[in-house]
């Protein structure tokens, strides 16, 4: 899993774009329906998932742990499955469903973090945006219908953009922790 963020960094970057465009699209189509909310989150759950499942199937040779990234790909998609092929979810298992992915996708966040500190001058972007993830997706099962509607697309957009902007940042510190180490040897393959 190392080997794969460190050559392929821009899979954070990617994933940091399309929550960003993601939550900017929630925050400026605050009366969005239901169904446009359903199809906006399976889009963004679908490509976010995509881009981690074709880097770590890219990577499978080169990294023992690439089976993590790809199990962080299978929730995003799983989810975003879930949410086109039921477009007419109920608000209550939407908000439900955007949750659980988001409490999952941010435990694993973490633990590709912890799994990189030792490549990263500093792995708290990472760590930032995993928790973030874990702090929504409990936020939502506390309280999945307390707020109205309009706080909630809100709630999320704040979230996603959030999410995106350390997404971007971890990126960076990445790719740029690879460019400077790219002349040394690199890590063994799967080495924490």
């Amino acid at each position: 899993m190392n080997e794969t963020l460190l050559k392929s960094w821009w899979m954070l970057a990617v994933r940091g774009v399309i929550a960003i465009l993601f939550g900017v699209l929630a925050a400026i189509l605050p009366g969005l329906t239901l169904l446009w909310l359903a199809v906006l989150f399976a889009v963004y759950a679908l490509l976010g998932g995509a881009v981690w499942v074709f880097g770590a199937v890219r990577n499978r040779a080169n990294d023992q742990y690439w089976w993590l990234l790809l199990l962080l790909g299978m929730v995003s998609i799983g989810a975003g499955i879930i949410a086109a092929g039921n477009p007419a979810l109920t608000s209550l298992v939407l908000i439900l469903l955007i949750g659980a992915n988001a409490l999952i996708t941010g435990v694993l966040d973490v633990v590709v973090a912890i799994r990189m500190r030792r490549y990263l001058r500093s792995d708290v972007l990472f760590v930032l945006s995993g928790v973030a993830s874990i702090l929504f997706g409990l936020v939502v099962f506390l309280f999945p219908a307390g707020a109205g509607a309009l706080a909630l697309v809100w709630l999320i957009s704040m979230y996603a953009v959030v999410s995106g902007i350390l997404l971007l940042g971890a990126a960076y510190q990445v790719r740029t922790w690879s460019r400077l180490n790219a002349g040394r040897s690199s890590p063994a393959a799967g080495a924490v």
